[in-house]
């Protein structure tokens, strides 16, 4: 343990706080599951005050996940309190609370209006009523980069002594230079006498692209534990990413002292494909470890320099994070092969699932000479996507020239007969689209589309990410909902993610009005 950086993963969190990036539970519980693969210590579940939503998917996933800790972030506010120990109460002894207070300046005289011997009494007060819940209690001073050192070394000696198992120390605004934050941390530890009862963890944010190099100068100055979220998403510009963090010290241990994680690398590409297919925020093809370039050579010299030897301009092995090109799918595999390689692959799923997986990966065989990796992760995250299909494609034909034309043919579930209508627009997506909405009867508007092949070749796969504003000719604020849709076809692959988005609205719609309806 002396040895080993502890990865707190807030993907759950403060990653899903990045504008667009919601999930409801079943799919926060199928991150949650890779998360608890992909070895890290603590999973940040959520912030179950938020909503009825939020800590329904804490305490899922607090009832469901084993190995992590699991933890519910909470103001110190008592109520917060109260209902995060409630979501992460089935966790048990890996329980873990974890509540803030800001303490800069700017926040005490313009946000909290408070003195700093309020903060002091405010934090010990808290700690010690999320202690009375549970025995794993973090506490973090926000906006701790721009707090007077003296104050903040003050708060973390209060917060320890009140029983604080790991202080965090947040740069909330992504304002620290390396050299300053990680002299801060060192600040800390020669000036809080009792910080050694204590794991000091940070928090970093990427507003200035240095949020890794940030939390990467803490742990050379003493921090043990790093919060960061899967391809780094969160607030405004997000947050410290993970496989960075992960891979920076395994490639480099001789930069950070011999110190290593528990993080099973080999998860961490899944990890990644996973939460952008669910979240719908791309991974840009130059990110480091994760993008679709991060292992690629274009430049001739490159390549035979990689050839010759791959230590050259390869200082990781695409294998070591998960990465893999093998040519093993095929319409000639069964139920127990296609079982194998998908658990080799770091999926559980249930045989239901397996078997759709199986007549899936056939069907895909037949449109295409190469089945990859990529081909079959896209359809077992559609998989997790899935909500109860109201509306579901049967027909689809599209005409572009002169006047774009769709004809577009849809099941409605417990309808014995189709509903067929054809419409034109604007190109072939926009008539599709039009032509849906009448059908459908439901008035959805475009906010974003995004379409990535999800492997290479003429006859990849398609992968269409979309965000519909739904509702707001009828004055319900216009809630936006993400869809996603793959295909070899991408006006199909288009009309999967319209349709998800509906189905995901009209999924939510029926949900809120059971939760609505009065108990006799």
């Amino acid at each position: 343990m002396s040895e080993q950086i502890l990865i707190f993963d807030t993907t759950l969190r403060d990653g899903e706080q990045c504008p667009g990036a919601s999930m409801n539970t079943r799919e926060k519980l199928e991150v949650a599951r890779q998360l608890a693969r992909l070895r890290v210590d603590i999973i940040e579940a959520g912030f179950p005050i938020a909503s009825d939503g939020d800590f329904e998917a804490v305490k899922a996933i607090a009832s469901e996940i084993r190995g992590p800790r699991i933890a519910g972030l909470a103001r110190c506010i008592d109520k917060d309190i109260d209902r995060a120990a409630s979501a992460v109460k089935p966790a048990s002894d890996r329980a873990r609370i974890h509540v803030f207070l800001a303490t800069s300046a700017i926040h005490r005289e313009f946000k909290l209006k408070m003195a700093q011997s309020e903060i002091i009494k405010r934090t010990v007060e808290s700690v010690k009523r999320a202690l009375s819940y549970c025995k794993d209690v973090e506490f973090s001073p926000e906006d701790a980069s721009r707090t007077e050192p003296e104050f903040l070394a003050e708060v973390t000696h209060a917060a320890i002594e009140a029983g604080a198992k790991t202080i965090n120390i947040p740069d909330t605004v992504g304002y620290a230079a390396p050299h300053q934050f990680g002299a801060l941390i060192k600040y800390l530890f020669e000036h809080v006498p009792n910080i050694k009862k204590a794991v000091i963890s940070v928090h970093c944010h990427n507003d200035l692209g240095l949020a890794v190099a940030n939390s990467l100068a803490a742990v050379q100055n003493g921090a043990r534990q790093v919060e960061c979220t899967i391809n780094g998403i969160g607030e405004r510009a997000g947050n410290a990413s993970l496989e960075e963090i992960v891979m920076a010290l395994k490639t480099r241990k001789d930069a950070f002292g011999g110190y290593g994680t528990n993080v099973d690398t080999r998860q961490i590409y899944p990890t990644s494909r996973l939460v952008s297919h669910l979240t719908g925020m791309v991974v840009q093809r130059n990110k480091a470890i994760v993008g679709d370039n991060a292992f690629a050579h274009e430049a001739g010299i490159h390549q035979h320099g990689v050839i010759a030897k791959r230590e050259t301009y390869e200082i990781m092995r695409a294998e070591d994070v998960g990465r893999s090109s093998e040519l093993t799918w095929g319409k000639h595999m069964g139920h127990h092969a296609v079982s194998r390689k998908l658990e080799e692959m770091g999926y559980k799923l249930s045989e239901e699932e397996i078997r759709r997986i199986t007549e899936q990966v056939k069907a895909l065989a037949d449109k295409k000479k190469q089945v990859y990796d990529e081909d079959v992760r896209a359809l077992v995250e559609g998989q997790f996507t899935e909500v109860p299909q109201v509306w579901k494609l049967d027909y689809l034909s599209v005409m572009t020239g002169t006047i774009p034309t769709a004809s577009v043919r849809l099941i409605r579930t417990g309808k014995r007969e189709p509903i067929s209508d054809a419409g034109t627009g604007d190109g072939p997506i926009d008539a599709m689209l039009k032509t849906i909405d009448r059908i459908t009867g439901v008035k959805g508007n475009l906010v974003d589309y995004s379409v990535g092949s999800v492997t290479r070749g003429k006859d990849a796969v398609g992968e269409v990410s979309v965000r519909v504003q739904f509702g707001k000719e009828k004055g319900s604020g216009g809630k936006i909902v993400t869809g996603r849709g793959s295909s070899t076809d991408i006006i199909e692959a288009s009309a999967l993610a319209y349709l998800n988005a509906l189905n995901r609205q009209l999924f939510e719609q029926r949900r809120r009005a059971e939760a609505e309806k009065p108990t006799l």
